[in-house]
């Protein structure tokens, strides 16, 4: 799942980006409205979490333009304001769901989670190809029964060629899927982590590599 957060308070920020990243989930993180409508122009998330009241571009405004573009990315917006109008004025801008602050971690990473699974087609919460099995709920990966110890790249990575369901996959919509904003294109990084999860996968070779266009299973 990839996550979009925005919020002029910095440390809240960065310390709500973190938590989201250590929940298996490709994480960017903005203070501006103004930045944010550009990366959602830009890039596919599956969530916002949008602070209402942040500086360059009210988050409204960026709730309405996203809604304006037909976009599937799920808003969560947050506000200091807990009044019902507040509220149901948020929801009329676009906004799929409303958390109020100060809230509780536990209950935003749920709500983010809940709209991650709305951005996107229903899918079976166990994938399985080629022998290979993956509870994306429990985020837990065997291979012909034989449990596998991946990391969280190693699991995204995996999790992106089966939803694939045998579709060449560039190593581009890799990166994007996988990993957040900050990475650089050029790196090796879907290159190595794809050579360590063949070898923990094992022979023979699931993964089908297809010279200049990507990856399928």
């Amino acid at each position: 799942m990839r996550v979009l957060v925005v919020d002029d308070e910095v440390a809240l920020a960065e310390l709500v980006g973190k938590g989201l990243t250590r929940q298996d989930m490709a994480v960017d993180v903005v203070h501006r409205g103004d930045d944010a409508d550009e990366l959602l122009t830009v890039n596919d998330y599956d969530v916002v979490v949008l602070d209402r009241d942040v500086p360059g571009m009210h988050g409204d405004e960026v709730a309405r333009r996203l809604a304006d573009r037909g976009s599937v990315t799920r808003i969560l917006m947050l506000t200091a304001a807990s009044t019902l109008t507040d509220r149901v004025h948020g929801l009329e801008l676009g906004a799929d769901d409303y958390l109020t602050k100060p809230f509780e971690y536990p209950e935003l990473v749920a709500r983010v989670r809940a709209l991650g699974r709305r951005s996107v087609a229903p899918v079976a919460p166990v994938l399985e190809r080629a022998g290979l099995l993956l509870d994306t709920n429990r985020r837990i990966a065997t291979r012909d029964g034989r449990p596998l110890d991946l990391t969280t790249k190693e699991l995204g990575v995996l999790e992106t060629l089966l939803r694939a369901d045998g579709r060449v996959v560039p190593a581009e919509e890799l990166l994007e899927k996988v990993w957040d904003r900050n990475i650089d294109p050029f790196t090796a990084a879907v290159r190595v982590t794809m050579s360590k999860l063949r070898r923990k996968l094992g022979d023979p070779d699931p993964i089908r590599t297809v010279p200049g266009s990507g990856y399928a299973l």
